[in-house]
């Protein structure tokens, strides 16, 4: 809808064309990006549509209230970092996330948007297949896991996750999840459809919400029970 009041008509047969093996998100976004520019939009044309993105405020005091009870919040997302970071900054969410594992962006000379792909085109190409080239979701998880544990100065009790996501390509890190950790599928969504269809390959307690409000008072009910568990 925002993209519509800058002006931009997508034209799927040339979109068809011009997406590559990324991800099908990411192609579309890198093609609207080329398209924008063509017709002289800015880069802060760009940002003031993002300016404009809602997040509901159920939505913003779960995170806040989450933060403040201590959990180290992160954000694994297959969109791109200037998206991601002027969402956040717009609704003074930014500084409540530790880290934010994206395609990164640049603007170049030209005042252009530029997303690369998370993994570089320079590494060897992941090997899961429930992924997209760009950004494999479990590999991050797995990388997240390892840094807890090895700043954990407690060997004792592993960090417990609650995992947060409705879309298909959170079904990888769901599927690293232990039996202590959490997931929260939007209902409905497809990461619950694949939870539903694929149930014997998830190990972590499953809690699924369906609006803002089942998503903060979930959330924060987990928080609170691994608060007094620990």
């Amino acid at each position: 809808m925002e993209i519509v009041t800058i002006g931009l008509l997508l034209k799927w047969d040339s979109l068809r064309s011009s997406i590559s093996s990324v991800s099908l998100y990411l192609g579309i976004v890198l093609w609207m990006m080329m398209e924008l520019h063509s017709q002289g939009r800015s880069i802060e044309d760009i940002e003031a549509c993002l300016k404009k993105m809602p997040i509901d405020s159920q939505v913003i005091e779960a995170i806040k209230s989450a933060k403040s009870l201590g959990c180290d919040l992160k954000i694994v997302s297959d969109a791109n970092q200037f998206f991601i970071e002027k969402i956040l900054e717009q609704h003074d969410l930014l500084d409540c996330f530790s880290e934010i594992y994206t395609n990164p962006t640049s603007v170049d000379e030209n005042g252009n948007l530029r997303i690369l792909p998370y993994h570089s085109d320079a590494l060897a190409p992941h090997s899961c297949n429930l992924c997209p080239t760009n950004l494999c979701k479990g590999i991050v998880m797995d990388h997240i896991r390892s840094s807890s544990s090895s700043s954990s100065s407690n060997d004792q009790i592993p960090t417990r996750f609650i995992y947060l996501g409705d879309g298909g390509g959170d079904f990888c890190p769901t599927m690293k999840l232990r039996e202590c950790d959490f997931v929260m599928p939007r209902t409905n969504y497809p990461l619950w459809k694949k939870i539903s269809d694929n149930s014997s390959l998830i190990n972590a307690d499953v809690k699924e919400w369906g609006n803002a409000e089942e998503l903060q008072r979930i959330l924060l009910q987990l928080v609170n029970t691994i608060t007094k568990e620990e």
